[in-house]
């Protein structure tokens, strides 16, 4: 198994244990977007207490890949997938906040 498999192995388990529904084929396609981040400790997690973790999110993610212009909403959607990975939950992996955005502004089509 890689090492991207692992770590896909992971994103799944965790979005299970999570009861999060997020469609495999969507996980795999957002984490191979995140590139080699996801094998970083720091960067393949996001803080969901740190507002300038949380308007990079919004800038370099929301904004720029998904093409979404910049409101409240987007501000509010991630903190949405923020509280729905537990706001306790101290390994929120990016690979699976990024892929609930993804859903809630029905942009799956970025990753087709």
């Amino acid at each position: 198994m890689s090492k991207f498999d692992e770590k896909l192995a992971l994103y799944e388990a965790s979005a299970k244990e999570l009861g999060l529904k997020i469609p495999s084929d969507l996980l795999k396609s957002v984490t191979k977007g995140l590139g080699p981040s996801i094998y970083l400790a720091d960067a393949s997690l996001v803080s969901g207490s740190d507002n300038e973790e949380k308007a990079r999110i919004k800038n370099n993610f929301l904004i720029k890949k998904l093409g979404l212009k910049d409101s409240a909403e987007l501000d509010a959607a991630i903190e949405e997938a923020v509280t729905k990975m537990g706001t306790s939950n101290r390994t929120k992996y990016r690979a699976l906040v990024y892929a609930l955005l993804v859903i809630k502004f029905k942009k799956e089509s970025v990753y087709a």
